[in-house]
């Protein structure tokens, strides 16, 4: 595994190294969208959806560099452990929550896949099937040669998709789905009823919806400037365009169908993980001023960098203050 990361980080470095610089440039543009709607600017979902694609096609693969390869933080249940391990524990117990009857022919749904790893490590868990779909035809293609790669084509199964668009899937396909900080925050208010819908529809009866989500928490006050303040430069970071609090998610849920079974807070805390990367960000920030100088890096890296950090310092503060979430638990259930 040591040696599967530092690979994926030499490719991602080559990767970020040949971008057009078209990408480049509009991953730069799509940061300084999500800036100006946090500063209060009218944005369309088109738009918006655009910006995410833009901004993650970039940001899939800075990320990988610093062995965050499945874009999330997860919940630090183990102290003695790393990034890595404490998002296998949070998604073994994400499994549990889905309650499969018969795990080995279960079919999942993976909302938000990115590069398919997290269907990968549930595939191989259950002994069943998953399904996933993404924005970012990059990371689809990734998916879909890491499964070839780990010889489970005929269980891992990954395509192009839009959480704004009706779901590619048939009725009462899925035995259960599930999200990791991919689909909450990317939805208007008027929106969240469309997508609970289209889950319902896809899902078998008996089947659950479970999630570790980026929410806000019911102490986050709007009217509060220091919340607003942190909120503004936390949330571009997080390559989010949105932010819900659980109880209006839970409430498009219940009126698309679904029971909640659990809407509480993370089972810990993840900001202690978030300060290890803030802390290896930096000092990968010191090698990229290094190659800056010797012209093989180029400039734009170390100030999205600088972005991330000061973006990842500010969603600290706010998940010590308690008024946001990275892993809130949702567990929906279709009777």
């Amino acid at each position: 595994m040591d040696w599967y990361r530092i690979k994926t980080a030499a490719v991602g470095l080559k990767r970020l190294a040949t971008l057009p610089a078209a990408d480049k440039q509009a991953c730069i543009d799509a940061y300084k969208f999500f800036q100006r709607m946090q500063a209060g600017e009218q944005t369309e979902t088109a738009d918006e959806t655009r910006a995410v694609a833009a901004y993650y096609k970039v940001l899939n693969n800075m990320l990988s560099v610093f062995d965050l390869e499945k874009l999330y933080i997860p919940p630090m249940l183990d102290e003695t452990k790393g990034l890595y391990d404490n998002q296998i524990l949070t998604e073994r117990a994400l499994v549990g929550d889905l309650v499969l009857k018969s795990p080995s022919t279960s079919h999942l749904l993976d909302m938000g896949c990115g590069r398919g790893r997290i269907a990968h490590h549930l595939a191989t868990l259950t002994g069943g099937q998953v399904s996933g779909y993404n924005i970012d035809p990059d990371q689809i293609e990734n998916a879909i040669a890491w499964a070839a790669r780990c010889a489970m084509t005929d269980r891992l199964h990954f395509k192009v998709g839009n959480h704004h668009e009706p779901l590619a899937y048939p009725s009462e396909t899925f035995d259960g789905c599930f999200s990791f900080q991919a689909v909450w925050p990317f939805f208007k208010k008027e929106e969240l009823d469309a997508h609970a819908q289209e889950m319902y529809r896809v899902l078998k009866s008996g089947a659950r919806y479970a999630c570790s989500e980026y929410l806000l928490t019911p102490h986050f006050d709007w009217d509060n400037e220091e919340h607003v303040a942190l909120h503004r430069l936390f949330l571009p970071t997080l390559a989010a365009t949105q932010s819900m609090y659980p109880a209006d998610v839970c409430a498009a849920l219940e009126r698309a169908g679904f029971m909640i079974r659990l809407s509480a807070p993370s089972r810990s805390e993840a900001w202690p993980l978030c300060e290890q990367k803030r802390d290896l960000i930096l000092r990968g920030r010191r090698v990229v001023r290094g190659l800056e100088k010797i012209r093989i890096a180029p400039a734009w890296i170390e100030e999205t960098l600088d972005l991330l950090q000061k973006g990842g310092q500010a969603w600290t503060d706010a998940e010590r203050a308690k008024i946001a979430d990275l892993n809130w638990r949702i567990i929906a259930e279709k009777p």
